[in-house]
């Protein structure tokens, strides 16, 4: 599996999607589609590792384009890109194995933390919930039945606070040659054991370099490290 497909039905939309994925080394190579059936054809004929997909994606539908891209069993990591009045799209879109959801004006920084997520967690037959992405939070029970709206706007913003207070509030921190590798190896989608194979290290030690990082950038977790790497200019 290698690379992104951007699927959304918006020329201008896809465009700008696919300028900021280039960007994503982890996301490389970017192709795009303008339909479901794009999509499912550019699959098959190389099985992307991550999929980026209208909720309101005209024809086929984004729901239909999930069922049958989980029928081809290509292991793609699903992110929903969310618009006002894709509820139903997006509960069914979590049932079928999407694991989160962005906006669709979503930006490098964020692409990268998405990146980092998604690419090194496992994708296993029933995905499950989504787990919460850097811009828009898969729902919970109670949340499902929220307005797209707010997922887009009052939850984005109060993650884009956190990111910004912990950018802001933190002196600018002295990382290691070493703590700065294993943030350049999130922000490519590797997984802790592939970077310490990179960097010919333990996976354990790996891990105590990420506690270490993420305590100097003030994180929570490897998303939001590789959110404030990129901001702070520590990564690129």
């Amino acid at each position: 599996m290698t690379g992104v497909v951007v699927c959304h039905g918006s020329p201008a939309v896809r465009e700008r999607l696919v300028a900021a994925a280039q960007a994503v080394p982890a996301l490389t190579p970017v192709r795009a589609a303008a339909s479901g059936e794009e999509l499912l054809l550019l699959a098959r004929r190389q099985s992307p590792s991550v999929v980026l997909l209208d909720a309101h994606l005209p024809g086929t539908g984004p729901v239909e384009a999930m069922r049958r891209l989980r029928l081809m069993n290509i292991g793609a990591a699903v992110v929903m890109l969310a618009q006002p009045g894709d509820e139903i799209a997006l509960d069914r879109a979590i049932a079928l194995g999407a694991r989160g959801f962005v906006s669709p004006d979503v930006g490098r920084s964020e692409l990268a933390a998405v990146a980092a997520h998604v690419l090194a967690a496992p994708i296993g037959p029933r995905a499950g919930l989504p787990t919460r992405l850097p811009a828009v939070p898969a729902p919970t029970t109670g949340a499902a039945r929220r307005p797209v709206t707010a997922l887009r706007t009052a939850v984005p913003a109060a993650r884009e606070r956190e990111v910004e207070s912990a950018t802001v509030q933190v002196p600018k921190p002295e990382l290691t040659k070493r703590e700065i590798e294993v943030l350049t190896g999130m922000s490519n989608g590797r997984s802790n054991a592939q970077i310490g194979a990179d960097l010919f290290l333990s996976e354990d030690t790996v891990k105590t370099h990420a506690r270490r990082l993420f305590r100097k950038l003030g994180a929570s977790d490897r998303a939001q490290a590789v959110a404030i790497g990129l901001r702070r200019g520590i990564i690129r």
